[in-house]
C-alpha cells in the first residue's frame, strides 16, 4: 500500500491511505485472510469480532483472534458485549497488545449476541453506547470507533440518533451496515440511510452493505458521500476486489498461486491439519465460479493433505470456468 500524497480520510490522527476496507467477519476475518486481503489492497485490519468476557476470563481461542502481523496495520481490535464497565475493563486489558484503534461492535445480529443486549442489541439502549464510548475516549490514547446498523427493526431506527452520540462522545469513525438487525443479510441495504448518517456527522463515515462488484464501489461512494467502503461476504470469495479486480477479471494462474498461498498461510497458523480444514469454506467460495460436481467438491472439502488438495485443486483449474 503506497503512502504517497494525501491520505485517504483520517481517524483521529491516524492517516487512512485507502478506500476499501474488509469488514469484520467472525470465523472469516483470521489473521491469514485478513493478511491476504491488506496485501491486495485493503486499507486496515480488523479482527474478528472478540468477546469480552473472553478477554477477562482468557478464553484458550483468544490468542488467535487478537495476533496480528505488523504489516496488517493499521489494526483494530473489534469488541462487543452488553455491559458497559465489563467492555470498558476488557479494551484497557486490550490496550498492552497494541491495536491502533479499538473499534465497538454494534451491529451483529446474531441471536447469541444481540439477544443479550450487545452488538446490534446495543441500539436499543443508547445510553450504553453514550457511556461506552465517554469513558473509552477518556480512558484510551488511541482512537475509539464504531460498527452499527440503522437500528433494530424497521419500527425502531434510530441510526442518525446512534452516531451522534458516538461523535458526542469522542468517538473518531462510524461504519454503517445500511441494514436493521432484524433484516440481518437479507434484503437490500439502504444507502440512503449511510448518506444520512455521512450528512449529520463531521466524523468519517464508511459505507457497508451490497458492494459485490468494483462497480458498486464507485456507485455507493457516489451516493453516499463516504470516503471509504467495507467489504465483507463479496470478497470471501473475491479478495482481489481490493486490487478492484471482479472475480471474472482474475486469471486461472492467480486464482491457483492465491488459494495456495492463503492455504500454506491457514496450515502455518493453525497447525497442518487444522488449516486444511478451516480452509475449505474459503476453497468452496474461491471456486464458486466452476461447475463442480458433487464427487469433486466432495474430494476438495475432504482432502486431508496439502498435496492432495493441490492434485484435485490443479483438476478442476485445468477445466473452463
Amino acid at each position: 500500500m503506497t503512502t504517497n500524497g494525501t491520505p485517504t480520510f483520517w481517524i483521529g490522527k491516524l492517516p487512512i491511505w485507502g478506500d476499501l476496507i474488509l469488514s469484520p467477519m467472525d470465523g472469516y476475518s483470521d489473521l491469514p485472510f485478513r493478511a491476504l486481503a491488506r496485501r491486495l489492497g485493503s486499507a486496515m485490519s480488523y479482527t474478528e469480532f472478540i468477546n469480552a468476557i473472553d478477554v477477562l476470563h482468557t478464553h484458550p481461542h483468544l490468542e488467535q483472534k487478537l495476533t496480528y502481523r505488523e504489516s496488517e496495520r493499521p489494526v483494530v481490535f473489534q469488541v462487543f458485549d452488553d455491559d458497559p464497565d465489563r467492555l470498558i475493563q476488557a479494551v484497557l486489558k486490550l490496550r498492552p497488545r497494541n491495536p491502533d484503534i479499538i473499534d465497538i461492535n454494534m451491529g451483529c445480529s446474531a441471536k447469541c449476541v444481540s439477544g443479550r443486549g450487545a452488538g446490534a442489541g446495543l441500539l436499543r439502549t443508547p445510553q450504553k453506547i453514550a457511556a461506552i464510548f465517554s469513558q473509552l475516549t477518556k480512558a484510551l490514547d488511541i482512537p475509539v470507533t464504531g460498527k452499527i446498523r440503522l437500528g433494530w427493526d424497521d419500527s425502531s431506527l434510530n441510526y442518525i440518533e446512534t452516531a451522534r452520540i458516538i461523535e458526542d462522545n469522542g468517538g473518531k469513525l462510524i461504519a454503517v451496515h445500511g441494514r436493521t438487525k432484524a433484516q440481518g443479510y437479507t434484503g437490500s441495504a439502504d444507502w440512503d440511510a449511510i448518506a444520512e448518517v455521512r450528512q449529520a456527522v463531521s466524523i468519517p463515515v464508511i459505507a457497508n452493505g451490497d458492494v459485490k462488484t468494483v462497480a458498486d464501489i464507485e456507485r455507493v461512494k457516489a451516493h453516499t458521500g463516504c470516503p471509504a467502503v467495507m467489504i465483507a461476504r463479496a470478497a470471501i470469495g473475491n479478495p482481489w476486489i481490493f486490487s478492484r479486480l471482479d472475480r471474472d477479471q482474475v486469471p486461472p494462474d492467480i486464482l491457483r498461486a492465491t488459494m495456495l498461498e492463503h492455504l500454506e498461510s491457514m496450515r502455518g497458523f493453525y497447525g497442518p491439519e487444522r488449516g486444511l480444514v478451516l480452509f475449505r469454506k474459503y476453497a468452496a467460495r474461491y471456486l464458486s465460479h466452476y461447475q463442480l460436481t458433487v464427487e469433486v467438491r466432495q474430494s476438495l472439502m475432504t482432502s486431508e493433505t496439502g498435496e492432495q488438495f493441490t492434485r484435485l485443486l490443479d483438476t478442476v483449474l485445468a477445466q473452463p470456468a
